[in-house]
């Protein structure tokens, strides 16, 4: 997706340890134009699929996935990183956080998702795929078809994908970055 990498290239920072960053257009402050051309692009992707319902994880991938659920017209749900209080019937998944290094519990209400559900994932980043794993682990407990998972950006030197491809799980990644070495990014080209 061209318009998405030239704006990494342009206001995306690399720094050490292996990070990017884009909180200036994706993950803090967004540029909801933007956002809308990433939907768009993630719909003609699954356009085969007959999705339900997105399910994303909190917070970084409500707001691409919610830009999606609007254009499909379908509900978006959101694994929490907290139990609220107000949730019993809940399905529950480990998963280890690459930037804070710890692992924490995510949870989903078993009302929102369910065996009748058609899902895709949508979140800003595949690294190592931890999050996208404990989704595909609340999918299977739920007993919900998970037709593929969306990442706005993917960095390939991180291997996630290939931990998702052996699952046989579907990956679509609108920029995929090859490199940060020496702080400089390196996205792969088309």
């Amino acid at each position: 997706m061209k318009a998405l990498k030239q704006r990494i290239l342009k206001d995306g920072k690399s720094l050490p340890g292996g990070i990017l960053k884009v909180d200036s257009f994706i993950n803090h402050q967004m540029d909801p134009y933007l956002m809308r051309q990433i939907a768009v692009e993630f719909i003609r992707r699954f356009a085969s699929c007959n999705i339900t319902k997105i399910i994303t994880i909190e917070a970084s991938g409500i707001a691409p996935a919610v830009m999606v659920g609007l254009l499909l017209d379908v509900p978006v749900v959101f694994a929490k990183k907290k139990k609220p209080s107000t949730m019993d019937n809940m399905l529950c998944t480990a998963v280890f956080s690459f930037t804070k290094q710890r692992n924490y519990n995510v949870v989903v209400s078993k009302e929102y998702l369910t065996a009748d559900d058609r899902v895709i994932f949508i979140d800003d980043f595949l690294a190592n795929g931890n999050a996208a794993k404990g989704i595909v682990d609340l999918c299977r407990q739920a007993g919900a078809q998970l037709d593929g998972m969306g990442f706005i950006i993917e960095k390939s030197f991180q291997h996630g994908r290939e931990e998702l491809e052996k699952m046989n799980i579907r990956v679509e990644s609108l920029a995929v970055v090859e490199s940060l070495d020496n702080c400089r990014i390196k996205l792969k080209e088309d």
